[in-house]
């Protein structure tokens, strides 16, 4: 997640909307071949934490296990507004900063896992990036998924089929259709010079995830720091977990990974986000190019949300 907001004026969501389809990848649904487990710290609640990820069946999707029992599945309709995160909810239950593994399991393919949390009930940041959720996976391996029958599925991805779009006064993100998954980022912060305006552009799939995507890492303003804890937000942030930007002084504790690092971290942002599209273990991100600007979690999660309810119609 970005720690900082980035999001324009207030004006109602827009949108053109009315025809998504659906089409084979040509591939099987797969899960992981082995459990993973990584602990750290929750960002905002600065508990310590640890997400345990273990093999699901074929069109069981991905869902998260509250109290060794409450299943919350990581779809749009579990989703809720919270402050500087993706938050999942089910029976008064939730469970925070869901986006970085979830756009991690997306990008890489992982369609069906049981996720369980202990310790709180947030995902643990890591380094801020989805890149150690990337590496233990590939050390875990991936597999065909069966469901009790023992038979595999054919994995479906939504297909973006006229251009459709939403925004918040000067931010929004735009969905054209395109025979690939490709994604346009922007961000301005123009009252911090060493951020400013930035672009990124690159097209979705495992490879460019890993070595473009996946280790950039969450940003935040120095100058806000104090207002969000005193809000209750990010009491396990650190150097350690995010970059900070000075308005006054440029980067804090740099080197950055990459110069537009804060703006492809809204890129890993946005596929955790969509990902919440994804429906019985079949893809989330679509057949689109997606252009967003100065757009955020809130607004990633209302088009997705927007999206879904064509699919009622």
């Amino acid at each position: 997640m970005s720690l900082s907001r980035n999001v324009g004026g207030c004006t109602a969501l827009q949108s053109l909307c009315h025809h998504i389809s659906w089409k084979p990848t040509g591939k099987l649904q797969q899960t992981l071949a082995a459990e993973v487990c990584l602990s750290g710290i929750g960002l905002h609640s600065g508990a310590a934490t640890t997400a345990r990820l273990f093999p699901a069946l074929a069109g069981e999707g991905r869902y998260f296990v509250a109290f060794g029992l409450l299943r919350i599945p990581a779809t749009i309709e579990y989703a809720v507004n919270s402050s500087l995160c993706t938050t999942l909810c089910r029976g008064g239950v939730r469970v925070r900063t869901v986006e970085h593994l979830l756009s991690a399991l997306e990008a890489c393919g992982v369609d069906n896992c049981r996720i369980e949390i202990e310790g709180g009930e947030e995902v643990p940041i890591l380094d801020g990036s989805a890149k150690h959720w990337v590496e233990a996976i590939g050390h875990a391996g991936m597999c065909e998924a069966t469901d009790f029958s023992g038979n595999t599925m054919e994995k479906m991805a939504p297909v973006i089929c006229d251009p459709k779009y939403v925004y918040r006064g000067d931010s929004f993100i735009i969905a054209l259709p395109s025979s690939k998954f490709h994604i346009t980022y922007g961000i301005n912060f123009p009252k911090v010079p060493s951020i400013g305006c930035q672009w990124f552009s690159c097209s979705v799939d495992a490879y460019t995830y890993s070595k473009q995507i996946a280790s950039s890492r969450s940003f935040c303003i120095y100058e806000e720091i104090e207002h969000m804890r005193n809000a209750g937000l990010i009491q396990g942030g650190s150097i350690e977990n995010a970059i900070v930007c000075s308005a006054l002084s440029g980067w804090l504790n740099g080197p950055l990974r990459f110069c537009n690092e804060p703006c492809r971290h809204k890129i890993l942002d946005l596929i955790g986000d969509f990902s919440l599209f994804a429906q019985n273990g079949h893809q989330g991100f679509p057949f689109s190019h997606l252009i967003a600007y100065k757009a955020g979690h809130s607004l990633h999660v209302d088009f997705v949300r927007r999206l879904a309810n064509i699919l009622l119609k």
